[in-house]
This record gives C-alpha cells, sequence and structure tokens, in this order.
C-alpha cells in the first residue's frame, strides 16, 4: 500500500530541509545555522527552551570561530551543542590537535560539557561528507515513517557513516530512535548522547511547547 499523503508530505519537507541544511558543510570545515521560517518551525517543536535553543545556535558560532582562529584549515570539526552539552566530530592530524580543540571549545561560555568524537585521521573528502548528510536524510525521513516517537526530538548527526543522535528524550524514545537508525542502510555504528528524561518530565514539556509557553 502506499503512504499516506500527509506521510508523504511530511517526508518530503523533512529531506527538502535536510538536504538544504547540508549545503553549508559540503563547502566548508564548520556548519552554519540555518535561520528564518525552518529555525524558527524547529523551535516551536523542540523540548529546549527556546533561551536554550538560541544559545546552543550561540555556542555553536562561538566555538567555530575559536576554533577557526586557533586551528585554522589544519583540522575538521563540526560542532553541535545541544542543550550546551557539545558533541565534537571531524578529524584531527594528532592527539594533540584533537586535546587542543577539545580545550578551545570548553573555554567558550556556557558550555556544560563536551563528548569529544574526533577522530585522528586525514580530513574527510566531500565525497565522504555527502555521503554522511545522506545517510543523516535517510534516518531522519525513516524517523517519519517509523512514527513510534517524536522525530523532531531526536537530533542526527553523521560522520564517517557513524550517527550521533542527541535529544531530550524517555529511554523509550531512545531506544527507538536508536532501532530505527542501527538498521538503516549505510549507518557504521550509532552513538547516544542522549539526555534522559523521564516519562511525566517529556510530557510536561511537551505540552508546554503545544501551548505556546
Amino acid at each position: 500500500m502506499s503512504e499516506s499523503r500527509p506521510q508523504v508530505t511530511r517526508r518530503t519537507f523533512l529531506l527538502g530541509l535536510t538536504a538544504a541544511a547540508a549545503l553549508p558543510v559540503l563547502q566548508g570545515c564548520f556548519p552554519l545555522v540555518a535561520g528564518g521560517v525552518g529555525a524558527g518551525a524547529a523551535m516551536v517543536a523542540d523540548r529546549r527552551t527556546s533561551g536554550a535553543y538560541v544559545e546552543d545556535e550561540g555556542i555553536e558560532w562561538r566555538a567555530a570561530s575559536a576554533l577557526r582562529d586557533r586551528m585554522g584549515d589544519a583540522v575538521h570539526v563540526n560542532i553541535t551543542s545541544f542543550n550546551r552539552n557539545v558533541l565534537l566530530t571531524g578529524e584531527a592530524p594528532s592527539e594533540a590537535h584533537r586535546a587542543e580543540i577539545e580545550r578551545v571549545v570548553s573555554g567558550v561560555s556556557n558550555v556544560r560539557g563536551i563528548t569529544n568524537e574526533v577522530q585522528v585521521a586525514g580530513i574527510a573528502s566531500l565525497t565522504s561528507r555527502s555521503n554522511d548528510s545522506v545517510i543523516t536524510s535517510k534516518v531522519k525521513a525513516r524517523f517519519v515513517d517509523a512514527a513510534t516517537f517524536g522525530a523532531h526530538h531526536v537530533k542526527v548527526v553523521t560522520e564517517a557513516s557513524t550517527v550521533y543522535l542527541l535529544g531530550l528524550v524517555t529511554r523509550r524514545e531512545a531506544d527507538a530512535a536508536t532501532d530505527v537508525a542501527r538498521t538503516t542502510s549505510g549507518v557504521r555504528k550509532v552513538v547516544r548522547v542522549f539526555e534522559y528524561i523521564t516519562d511525566q518530565e517529556a510530557r510536561r514539556l511537551d505540552g508546554q511547547r503545544s501551548a505556546g509557553t
């Protein structure tokens, strides 16, 4: 049976947003933040407060700028901040560079914690980064198709075919998202970088967002 029209619409929209967001990654070492209507819609659906959402965007910009000033093109680092916890992915030429990346980012204001997944390796090719963007798109689309949890509650980052999952989620949501991601074609490994909340807290946060508070 073919997909219902609403599901196809959501999936097409999600794929379009993901493809658009991937373009800056393919053009440089540091991700750019998309603004406008897309960012506003994402903020409304997010379990983070609007203040935390904006602060995470600021952390990513400040960390990217600090790394660019300190290390230039010697490293390729993707910076993802979620609720002020920062995930670092990418490549560095040595362990010393990897440690320096973490040191620089830890000095950025309002950073609560760091998960350093930067690999000591040569800088990834554009082909590899493009493949990672495709994997991210597939995982997000399958989240929507699965319809077993709120797809917008889980942030997906892919680096060298390893999928990192972030978000304010319950254990049930985390397990469901992990199962979908690990069974997606092209995914080599799944790493959970979640911040866990109770079912009661999830209902409270979702109720607040629905009420627009």
